[in-house]
């Protein structure tokens, strides 16, 4: 089983980046998808998730109107597209697999002009 982010890097306040977490060795579409974050010296926080079939999707409110989660399950890929990004949404950025306990190793994401 892997899920494998990619995507992270540095962005300037205002910019935008597209993360992609993509994911093998089970049935992708089965399952609830979610992303988090962690930053230094802080708990790792929930951030948007996706329901099997895409049809619905939650946000935490420290990113809703600014991140979107969505996913191709013919790709077992689920995105994170985040736009309006702010110096506070730096952190390491992880896709999971809540039903199975999956994690990804997590992309770095520095937004820092």
């Amino acid at each position: 089983v892997q899920l494998v982010e990619s995507g992270g890097g540095l962005v300037q306040p205002g910019g935008s980046l597209r993360l992609s977490c993509a994911a093998s060795g089970f049935t992708f579409s089965r399952y609830l998808m979610s992303w988090y974050r962690q930053a230094p010296g802080k708990e790792r926080e929930f951030l948007a998730q996706i329901t099997s079939a895409g049809g619905n999707t939650n946000y935490a409110d420290s990113v809703k109107g600014r991140f979107t989660i969505a996913r191709d399950n013919a790709k077992n890929t689920v995105w994170l597209q985040m736009d309006s990004l702010k110096p506070d949404d730096t952190a390491v950025y992880y896709c999971n697999c809540p039903a199975r306990g999956y994690w990804g190793q997590g992309t770095q994401v520095t937004v820092s002009s």
